[in-house]
């Protein structure tokens, strides 16, 4: 199956939804999740978490999407746990590949961000500096090309 999501979740942070929330509400079709409640477990991990500037929110939200479609939830094998783990580094090495980090502080270094809790607000000028919305286009490639690849069973 052939999946796009690149340009809804890129829309979708134009729109202002944050980082997270534009990658895994972009995927509810594929995951199942009703969009307002995927929009509202989302969004505590946008700006590294809670704009704390760690684990950027698109990778949070690849990583969300791929326990939904992939996890195994309630299994406490070993080996399922470990291949899910494989997935999830996968992914986070895909991002850094294009990258080369996963954490937002590093990929937003040099435009004086701060991790203050207050979220700066969506002007022109925001969007014209801020290169978050590559990060989400990544992001929701990496994971359309994961899951064309690995069409998961569920």
């Amino acid at each position: 199956m052939k999946y796009d999501h690149v340009e809804k979740a890129a829309s979708l942070f134009a729109g202002g939804m944050n980082c997270a929330q534009s990658v895994f509400v972009a995927f509810a079709d594929v995951t199942g999740m009703d969009e307002q409640l995927a929009k509202r477990l989302s969004s505590s991990f946008g700006a590294g978490m809670g704009r704390m500037r760690e684990v950027c929110g698109t990778c949070s939200a690849m990583f969300m999407v791929a326990g939904i479609l992939y996890g195994e939830g309630t299994e406490l094998d070993h080996n399922v746990k470990t291949e899910h783990y494989k997935r999830i580094q996968y992914l986070a090495e895909e991002f850094r590949r294009e990258h080369e980090t996963i954490i937002c502080r590093d990929l937003l270094k040099g435009l004086g961000v701060t991790s203050t809790p207050t979220p700066e607000k969506r002007t022109e000028q925001y969007y014209k500096v801020r290169p978050c919305i590559k990060f989400v286009r990544t992001a929701a490639k990496i994971l359309d090309r994961y899951l064309e690849e690995n069409p998961p069973e569920r």
